[in-house]
């Protein structure tokens, strides 16, 4: 399970709109990277739609912002393009960066538990370093708070 102060496990994955997104090429400026359950649900929409709407910020910050879940690249595409969301999304569709990361955790829900995303994000300083993370996230306000920490650091 990734940590604060640990160095952050590099990764290549499929990127929506074609592409990789590869935390190595992103080395070098802070990279804020946000694990959700699934494309166009309620809480991931408020989430991505937060992040898009303090996109600027994170980029006057010097910060990229990318999402992370197992959807594929064509249900990316159409989350971004229904939400006209302006966040990097990226596909861990074989959950491997998930598992590295510690977010592919056991969940309960209506008294059945089930594997799944849980909604955490982690905060990546220059040097590749976890400088911050948030477990058991609620959506709603969350990236704000993300962009304080990432103003901060």
């Amino acid at each position: 399970m990734a940590q604060t102060g640990d160095l952050a496990p590099n990764f290549t994955l499929p990127g929506a709109g074609g592409g990789e997104v590869s935390l190595a090429a992103l080395k070098g400026e802070k990279v804020v990277l946000y694990f959700y359950p699934r494309d166009d649900t309620p809480g991931c929409t408020t989430e991505a739609l937060e992040f898009t709407a303090l996109a600027d910020e994170f980029k006057a910050a010097g910060a990229s912002v990318v999402g992370i879940s197992k959807d594929t690249v064509a249900k990316h595409d159409k989350f971004i393009t229904k939400h006209d969301l302006g966040v990097i999304l990226a596909s861990d569709a074989e959950g491997d960066v998930c598992e590295r990361y510690g977010v592919w955790v056991e969940k309960s829900m209506y008294g059945k538990t089930s594997m799944g995303i849980e909604r955490a994000s982690f905060l990546i300083d220059a040097e590749g370093r976890i400088a911050q993370v948030w477990r058991k996230v609620k959506a709603k306000g969350h990236a704000a708070e993300v962009l304080e920490a990432t103003k901060a650091l």
